[in-house]
């Protein structure tokens, strides 16, 4: 009986593994792929913030929203992200200052300050959208990130493309981590844990 068990947790595992090396495969070819069109609004995700500043990573992610802003693909920008232990300030407000100085309207910007996770954002983010009759978007973050986003928006009846930010060269042991750790996080926003 016993091994008949060990058996079976060996089979699930190998079966689990097998599925996030899948799913890790699809997370990478959506990586690279830019699928900006024409849409409702371009989404930013949010990324730290320090003291009112953007990070590099939320500075690039915004500056390649504001280029698609720029090119007429969407009449909105849509920035994400709470606090994040800053008592003062939030990725979303952040990212909304950042682009009125870089003279987008403040009224073609709309800005979630209260999510602290992915999935909260993009809950956030489809709420602002239908409550100004919105059906699409752009997707801009970071490449190993956007599968997964377009899937929770997705879920919820958003049509989104994909936009990754131009990032900084990783390694590719480096990006193989993120790709499987997205694939575990997808895995489990599946299974109703939202990360």
């Amino acid at each position: 009986m016993k091994r008949a068990i060990a058996g079976i947790a060996i089979l699930l595992s190998v079966g689990l593994l097998g599925y996030l090396l899948y799913v890790a495969k699809r997370i990478e070819r959506q990586s690279t792929l830019d699928e900006a069109q024409p849409a409702d609004a371009i989404l930013v995700l949010g990324a730290a913030e320090y003291h009112g500043r953007p990070s590099p990573v939320l500075q690039a992610r915004l500056n390649h929203a504001l280029v698609l802003y720029l090119k007429g693909f969407a009449p909105y920008i849509l920035t994400t992200g709470g606090a994040g232990g800053d008592p003062v300030y939030t990725e979303g407000g952040v990212g909304r200052t950042y682009l009125i100085r870089h003279n987008v309207p403040a009224s073609a910007i709309l800005a979630d300050p209260e999510g602290a996770t992915t999935a909260e954002s993009v809950r956030a983010a489809v709420a602002l959208l239908r409550a100004r009759n919105l059906h699409s978007c752009i997707v801009v973050s970071d490449g190993y990130h956007i599968y997964r986003v377009k899937r929770l928006l997705e879920k919820r009846g958003i049509k989104v493309y994909g936009s990754p930010r131009p990032g900084e060269p990783r390694s590719r042991n480096e990006l193989r981590w993120l790709y499987f750790r997205q694939a575990v996080a997808y895995l489990l926003s599946q299974i109703g844990i939202d990360l």
